[in-house]
């Protein structure tokens, strides 16, 4: 069954000065403000576009790993999953690397590497941002 999730961003006066807020609809999670400095300088508290597609690429990869795993019959014990979303003001957004961090009984380096990659490839984020380069560093703990 396919799932929406929704957010909605009010924003208010122009790029430089202006401010907005991202509202989670669909989670209720709350409200979080956005501008251009917590995007191209310093958050100070704020989020960025790029910190939300950060948070969604590490979760995303992290269950289409375990995922992967599993049906190999490895299930990971713990995954952590840091994604780094480089903004470039007049470029965009020019790369994605995602560092994950393994303990999975049973399994070997190689076989953690070969899994991670995968999941880099297929997982649905990674597939929505295709025209990203996206690295990848995996180590087992």
């Amino acid at each position: 069954m396919a799932t929406t999730r929704v957010a909605h961003t009010v924003w208010e006066g122009e790029l430089i000065k202006g401010s907005g807020m991202v509202s989670f609809d669909s989670s209720g999670i709350g409200d979080h403000p956005v501008t251009w400095a917590s995007r191209a300088e310093t958050p100070n508290g704020r989020t960025s576009p790029e910190e939300l597609i950060a948070a969604a690429h590490s979760s995303c990869f992290s269950m289409a790993l375990s995922n992967g795993l599993t049906g190999a019959g490895n299930p990971p014990t713990t995954l952590v999953t840091k994604a780094e979303v480089t903004f470039q003001p007049g470029e965009g957004i020019t790369g994605i690397h995602l560092t994950v961090e393994g303990e999975v009984p049973g399994l070997d380096a190689d076989g953690f590497t070969a899994a991670a990659e995968d999941a880099k490839a297929n997982c649905p984020v990674s597939q929505a941002l295709k025209g990203t380069t996206i690295t990848l560093t995996a180590k087992l703990s």
